[in-house]
């Protein structure tokens, strides 16, 4: 009746776009009865049944799909791309197949805190084609999780059949191949939807086990109502609509006389009245008003560093041994914290980072994984969700892009759109300098530092290695916190051996000068200090520590002292972090400059492997030639 009345709306252009579950009813209905209130469902935008089942408000619900103040987005995101951790509710990103990996992380974390609790998560058979759904379903099986894949096989994919999607007779085939136990259930019909959730979710109070439900239905109406349903053969509408599944129910209901005609008209009444009224009042209620510092504070949540400053007795250690001091001190401290990743556990990691960790804090919180970053980070933020805090590791940075999209659209935005933060860390060991080719080296942090909602650092001395770490755990919010391998053994530095924390989004002046100021991070900070020795050099030398969000007042309460700024970053020129840079300190420090702003920044090729084509690629071939230049301008 929902689906009804939204219909209506959109033909009177009341709401922008409506994904019809007509015909599909039973899957959400059945399910969401059969799990417990306190177990996570994860819908798709068809599983309008789970929300009305869970019984989440209908007034929100409106207000949601016009775009209102009072709905689950504050009008930042439509549909059902939304959650609500009151009614365990988990919602989608328009990407589809992320959805599965935040179930396992959910999942996993039911299963540390021995709750006996299921967490059921929703794909379409087209949803299924994604790596999403191999990796997730990889994942569930290998950590034996309690997840219960429902795949909805409405048989065809907008407007592509299943024939063009999939090469196997049905999905429960799958199964095998991921050793997991698989049912197959009539989508159309909500008691046995029931029935199959039910009997699966006692089975995994009995063992911890993932399974695979292929519900078979038919979507009566198009993918999303402007695409229509023309491409359906003839006659196929017909066929199916024989099976809708509130006329199968409302019949048996008649047979058994459960209810009569005349009492299931009441109902309906009743219904109509409460959408009816929830409708009036969420179309009464003004437009949003767009307020700039609602918009900008909403980014992050809301946290307060309290930075510790009881530093006790330094120690001289490696760059390494500072950040896995820090790693370890945070388990210590946060024992909700999970560390995961690939050779983490046993091996110690390939930098041999997390060597020790097992024995100390066990093999629930310091996981290895299976090779699939998507699933891992999709994880990080379901144990998130649990309250837990998600640490993982990227074997090297580069491998970041099998896991971008949960980067960037799930974790970056999660808080922007409905409020809930994302607590996870992701550590990126990065840089060129070691011979390792043009997958092994890349210094990819400006693909994150122009995404609102994350938070990006990069040290460059032991001591804030050790402290930024620790300041990550902390932090609520997601950071990604890029650590450069050529330092790890290389670099050695007094840290204190306490527990403290360096603050996020606070450069560090490590040299004083009047001369020029040298803006940099990371592997830069280096390079800045032998070109000055060198060639005796009073300068500024800048660490940024933080690249988001960037200490912009650092930046230019140096550019107004020396008026001479050269940017310094290991990254290629084109796209690089100092090309923004640049453009900050024009528009903002202009009448301060006696020379134009120089960038020193490697190749714009990817990061070679033999020696000496890894030398003249790299940014420090050039620094001298580019301070002389603006030394003498």
């Amino acid at each position: 009746m929902i689906e009804e009345k939204m219909l209506i709306l959109l033909r009177q252009g009341k709401i922008s776009k409506w994904f019809s579950g007509v015909g599909q009813e039973a899957i959400s209905v059945g399910s969401t009865l059969a799990m417990d209130n306190e177990e996570f469902i994860l819908p798709m935008h068809r599983n309008l049944g789970v929300f009305t089942t869970r019984k989440v408000e209908l007034y929100k619900l409106f207000c949601q799909f016009q775009g209102k103040i009072d709905g689950f987005t504050k009008g930042r995101d439509r549909s059902f791309h939304f959650g609500t951790m009151e009614h365990k509710i988990v919602g989608m990103i328009s990407h589809l197949g992320p959805q599965l990996g935040i179930a396992c992380g959910i999942a996993l974390s039911e299963k540390i805190d021995k709750t006996n609790k299921s967490v059921l998560v929703f794909s379409g058979d087209g949803g299924a084609s994604e790596g999403d759904f191999h990796e997730a379903l990889n994942v569930a099986s290998v950590w034996q999780l309690p997840v219960i894949f429902v795949i909805e096989n409405n048989q065809w994919g907008l407007s592509t059949p299943s024939k063009e999607q999939f090469n196997c007779k049905q999905f429960i085939d799958k199964g095998i191949g991921y050793g997991m136990k698989t049912e197959q259930v009539d989508g159309n019909d909500v008691l046995k939807v029931y029935d199959c959730i039910k009997k699966v979710k006692n089975l995994q109070i009995k063992n911890s086990e993932p399974f695979l439900v292929e519900a078979l239905t038919f979507r009566m109406r198009g993918h999303e109502e402007a695409s229509g349903t023309k491409y359906y053969p003839k006659g196929l509408q017909d066929k199916w609509k024989l099976k809708d599944p509130i006329l199968k129910l409302e019949t048996e209901i008649l047979n058994n006389e459960i209810l009569s005609k005349n009492e299931i008209d009441d109902i309906k009444k009743l219904i109509k009245d409460d959408i009816n009224n929830a409708w009036l009042k969420a179309f009464s209620t003004p437009k949003i008003t767009a307020d700039l510092n609602s918009e900008l504070n909403d980014i992050y949540k809301n946290y307060i560093f309290n930075g510790q400053y009881n530093l006790g007795d330094k120690k001289e250690i490696r760059f390494i041994d500072a950040l896995s001091q820090g790693l370890f001190q945070g388990m210590e401290k946060f024992e909700n914290s999970v560390i995961m990743g690939q050779d983490i556990a046993e091996y110690g990691g390939v930098f041999k980072m997390t060597e020790g960790f097992i024995e100390k804090f066990g093999k629930n919180r310091v996981r290895n994984t299976p090779l699939c970053e998507s699933a891992i980070v999709g994880a990080a933020l379901g144990l998130s969700l649990k309250n837990k805090k998600a640490i993982m590791e990227m074997q090297f940075a580069d491998f970041v892009t099998v896991g971008f999209n949960q980067i960037i659209n799930n974790l970056a935005k999660l808080h922007y759109r409905w409020g809930q933060n994302a607590d996870v860390v992701i550590r990126m060991p990065t840089g060129a300098g070691v011979g390792a080719g043009p997958f092994h080296s890349q210094s990819n942090e400006a693909w994150f530092v122009h995404t609102p909602g994350l938070k990006v650092l990069y040290p460059s001395s032991p001591e804030d290695a050790k402290g930024l770490m620790l300041a990550a755990i902390e932090d609520p919010n997601p950071v990604m916190i890029f650590e450069h391998k050529a330092l790890y053994r290389s670099l050695t530095g007094l840290v204190p051996e306490n527990y403290y924390t360096t603050p996020i989004g606070k450069a560090k002046l490590v040299n004083e000068g009047d001369q020029l100021s040298i803006i940099t991070y990371g592997m830069g900070v280096h390079w800045a200090k032998k070109a000055i020795d060198e060639k005796n050099i009073n300068a500024d030398i800048l660490d940024l520590r933080t690249l988001l969000p960037l200490d912009k007042d650092s930046i230019f309460k140096s550019v107004k002292k020396t008026n001479r700024v050269l940017i310094v970053h290991e990254d290629c020129l084109t796209g690089g972090i100092g090309g923004e840079i640049s453009s900050l300190i024009n528009e903002n420090c202009f009448e301060y400059l006696d020379a134009p702003i120089i960038r020193c920044a490697s190749l714009d090729t990817p990061v070679p492997f033999a020696a000496d084509l890894e030398e003249q690629f790299l940014a420090n071939k050039n620094i001298n030639e580019k301070i002389d230049f603006l030394i003498n301008y």
